[in-house]
């Protein structure tokens, strides 16, 4: 990596947690820890919202997802907006004329509070397994970028997450994924721009898109009732919004995200907004997928993606073996 490179991912860093911290000082009690003073507008709501959903993970799978199987998988969200108007109508003005802390609250109040701490244990063993997996994506990322030791990474990037997490609550974690989500769309359009800048020369944008349609990667809709198609437009018609109502109706995560608003109107203005704007961005996440897999068309793939363990293979006794199967490969290419 260029100075540049450390100077970009440094500075990213660095504003996130300290931009968190500082819009997080100053909370006096329970509700500016847990609710940020429930005073956030619709728009820090929705970015909340994608951020929490946008992780790592969506952008190392997401784009894989269209490489081998093309964008069927958009269809998977395709009932979320209708999710988002039902919890507008439903558990919005509930929630917030209640003035609960967490949805397992309304449980307690609506039955008792062995249900409240089955559905609470339940939340965190399942938050507990997801947060693993997303702090592992980027110290993954960071793994293959600058060398480092997994290990290492994983202590990095849970430390920063807990720094601004259990120092400036609620609020500093709205503010830090609003700020993070903008940068995850600046590099989302940086890396298509890339992938297609890099294209071979007289090879068009529509020219990949020709491509990839041919190829079947942009086979975005399916309108087949195949029960064995995992993706369509009627599963995620039906499965999609169940699975979103489940989510955002009752997952913590979500739900505090939109207890935060300042009035019921501000926290279906972020949901619904969350619903808009939710389908496009996968969307153009899979095109980038799309058009990496265009990319390799024209261009051969290494034999193995992370430089870090080549180079540690290079340098050890294994390495005529892997130049061995190197030749091997650039042959079945070549062929």
């Amino acid at each position: 990596m260029s100075g540049l490179d450390w100077a970009v991912l440094g500075g990213c860093l660095a504003f996130v947690v300290l931009f968190g911290l500082w819009k997080g000082r100053g909370h006096k009690d329970s509700t500016g820890y847990l609710l940020a003073d429930r005073d956030a507008r619709w728009f820090t709501i929705c970015l909340s919202i994608m951020a929490t959903q946008a992780s790592a993970i969506t952008f190392l799978s997401t784009p894989g997802q269209a490489y081998v199987d093309g964008m069927r998988f958009v269809q998977f969200y395709l009932g979320l907006p209708l999710a988002m108007v039902v919890l507008s109508i439903t558990a919005v003005p509930l929630f917030h004329r209640l003035k609960v802390f967490t949805a397992y609250q309304f449980l307690e109040e609506r039955f008792d509070g062995k249900t409240r701490t089955l559905a609470a244990m339940l939340f965190l063993v399942q938050r507990g397994l997801a947060v693993g997996l997303t702090i592992y994506a980027p110290a993954l990322v960071l793994s293959v970028l600058l060398g480092w030791n997994i290990h290492v990474n994983l202590v990095l990037v849970g430390s920063l997450v807990m720094i601004y997490t259990v120092t400036g609550g609620t609020r500093a974690v709205s503010w830090a994924q609003s700020w993070q989500m903008l940068i995850i769309t600046c590099g989302m359009v940086g890396a298509g721009v890339m992938v297609v800048h890099r294209l071979p020369q007289g090879v068009s944008f529509g020219d990949a898109l020709h491509v990839a349609g041919s190829l079947g990667r942009l086979n975005a809709i399916d309108f087949s009732f195949d029960l064995t198609n995992r993706y369509n437009l009627w599963s995620g018609l039906v499965g999609g919004f169940f699975l979103a109502l489940s989510y955002f109706g009752t997952d913590q995560s979500q739900v505090q995200r939109y207890l935060s608003g300042s009035s019921v109107a501000q926290s279906r203005m972020g949901l619904l907004a969350n619903g808009l704007f939710k389908v496009p961005m996968q969307f153009l996440i899979l095109l980038v997928g799309a058009m990496v897999f265009v990319a390799y068309q024209f261009t051969a793939p290494p034999v193995f993606f992370n430089p870090g363990p080549v180079r540690r293979v290079l340098a050890s006794e294994a390495a005529p073996e892997f130049r061995r199967a190197q030749e091997a490969y650039d042959a079945a290419l070549a062929d």
